[in-house]
């Protein structure tokens, strides 16, 4: 991709550890060239305990804001001047706008989530949903469901007392259990949308989920959403389709996630559709 830089380009980045392999690069500087925008996006590893120094150098460098990824979204919480309700209520951080002097906090995970599942047509409110784990992004996602008027969240996960600190959150909503074959099956029944917000399937990981039966119990019409997307169809998705449910990988929220940033870090209004469309297209 050819970026043009003046002296007057301001600059975006993306900083975690590790963060080479972050796609965000690419998807804000499509967005920044097609939008004629005069920034430029990059990325940049930042070490665990070195956050304080790289935040007070992006702001002595002029930056216009940065996102974040592991391990730096909570540690940036009580660096904020300024904290929006998702990332508030979330206790993370993954974007973040420098303006006159003052960070400005955004949690867009949760909201890139709920986007996607909009422009797929799939309605939230009123539906019984179902979460598989319970860090960081399951966090983002679980109490933005239940804030967009979810019946219930009910997340699943090995260490109960992760999956209780997130229903303690928005107790009214959201319920907590445990991650086994027998509550799996037995929640699935009542799933009307069932997001693994876990590793389990992951390219290059060893994890997997030891087997697909509980798939059999989710209602005909229900929704399996996949927070990866790399690769683009786990083997939860695959079988998920194969039983004639509506598949939906990660793509789409990292997308979503991303546009939000955007608009967050230039304070312009964006298209989402179009750019959606734009980034879609960019990454097939």
């Amino acid at each position: 991709m050819q970026i043009n830089l003046e002296n007057t380009t301001k600059k975006l980045c993306v900083i975690g550890d590790p963060v080479l392999h972050s796609k965000s690069p690419l998807l804000h500087n499509t967005m920044l060239r097609a939008l004629g925008l005069d920034y430029v996006y990059l990325c940049q590893p930042v070490p665990r305990g070195r956050l304080a120094d790289w935040v007070y150098a992006a702001m002595v460098a002029d930056y216009a804001g940065f996102n974040a990824t592991m391990p730096h979204k909570e540690a940036l919480v009580p660096m904020m001047d300024e904290l929006d309700g998702d990332a508030r209520l979330c206790g993370a951080v993954n974007t973040v706008a420098i303006r006159d002097g003052r960070l400005l906090g955004y949690n867009t995970d949760g909201a890139g989530f709920a986007a996607m599942l909009a422009r797929k047509g799939v309605p939230v409110a009123g539906r019984e949903i179902v979460l598989l784990g319970a860090g960081g992004a399951a966090k983002s996602v679980a109490l933005k469901l239940a804030g967009i008027g979810a019946k219930r969240v009910t997340v699943l996960n090995r260490t109960l007392e992760k999956a209780e600190s997130i229903r303690e959150k928005a107790p009214q909503v959201i319920a907590a259990a445990g991650f086994t074959p027998d509550i799996l099956r037995e929640r699935a029944g009542h799933a009307e949308i069932l997001i693994n917000c876990t590793s389990l399937g992951m390219e290059d990981t060893a994890g997997q989920f030891e087997e697909f039966s509980f798939l059999e119990h989710l209602p005909s019409e229900a929704v399996v959403c996949d927070l990866i997307y790399h690769p683009a169809e786990t083997r939860l998705l695959a079988e998920a389709k194969a039983r004639g449910h509506l598949a939906l990988n990660g793509l789409g929220m990292l997308v979503h996630q991303a546009i939000l940033a955007l608009e967050h870090m230039t304070g312009v209004r964006l298209d989402a559709a179009a750019m959606a469309n734009l980034l879609e297209g960019t990454l097939r």
